[in-house]
């Protein structure tokens, strides 16, 4: 039973046909008049009767050169005939146009006279393809050209009005412990940065081998570890060797030891022939 009271309420329920400020509508008012003019239909525009013929061409992917006109007068009169349906407009150029493909068209139904007559022999659409071509050129230029960005459409200039205010440099707080911080830090950077002057020596190898033979003039055998003093350095020493040498190989001085890994004894070579002497003696 409840299943066919819901079926009946909603066969019965009637349909909102407008609201209205609020209140919905199931019922068309039967004193509801709408004016002719009420509904409005707003066709593409065009810029003139070769845009609009332009148009049906390209619409169609039609040969610009090889124009039906038959078809293409009956879609321009078509339109023609909406726009005054609608109650638009119509300007002259347009009954021209349409004029011009009437006479084409009445052309193209004529036979074509000779060959021999040029004038005669063109082509009645030529004249149309013409304006049609130059048309679409200068279209095609005025479209590129608004693509390009323009002020106040595009590119909206601006302005700022910028104020060179000085605001005053905050000083940084130093304190006690940051001056002696960078004190030790010069201070270190100076030991880094001192400079060293450096002398060149000057040892004369034939003043040492002057020196050596002094030492050698009490003619008794010296060890040759005397014949060194630590305290000149390393370039002493050397030095001190090489006279050494010098004098070895002069045969005025004489090394001598007497036993494998014993000390080396030196002495000059005069003293050694003076004690050679006695011996034999």
């Amino acid at each position: 039973m409840s299943e066919n009271n819901s079926s009946d309420s909603l066969q019965t329920t009637p349909e909102v046909t407008a609201i209205v400020e609020g209140k919905p509508f199931t019922d068309i008012p039967e004193d509801l008049f709408i004016p002719p003019d009420a509904l409005e239909v707003i066709l593409e525009s065009f810029e003139g009767p070769l845009d609009l013929l332009l148009y049906l061409i390209r619409k169609q992917n039609m040969d610009i050169l090889d124009i039906p006109v038959a078809i293409i007068t009956d879609q321009y009169m078509h339109y023609v005939e909406l726009m005054r349906a609608f109650k638009l407009d119509l300007a002259a150029e347009y009954l021209v146009m349409a004029a011009m493909l009437a006479e084409i068209k009445s052309r193209m139904l004529l036979p074509r006279p000779d060959a021999s007559d040029e004038e005669d022999g063109e082509d009645p659409r030529a004249a149309l393809v013409r304006r049609l071509q130059e048309y679409e050129r200068y279209r095609k230029v005025a479209e590129d050209i608004d693509e390009l960005p323009r002020l106040d459409r595009d590119i909206f200039v601006t302005a700022a009005d910028l104020q060179d205010q000085e605001q005053p440099i905050p000083l940084p707080q130093v304190d006690l412990q940051a001056l002696v911080n960078a004190f030790e830090l010069a201070v270190e950077r100076a030991k880094r940065n001192q400079n060293w002057l450096i002398g060149r020596e000057v040892l004369s190898v034939r003043e040492r081998m002057s020196i050596v033979l002094d030492k050698l003039q009490s003619r008794e055998f010296l060890r040759l570890e005397e014949m060194f003093d630590p305290e000149e350095g390393r370039m002493g020493l050397v030095v001190s060797f090489i006279a050494i040498l010098e004098l070895v190989k002069d045969k005025v001085i004489v090394v001598v030891q007497n036993a494998p890994y014993s000390p080396i004894h030196v002495k000059t070579a005069s003293a050694i022939e003076v004690i050679e002497e006695n011996t034999n003696e």
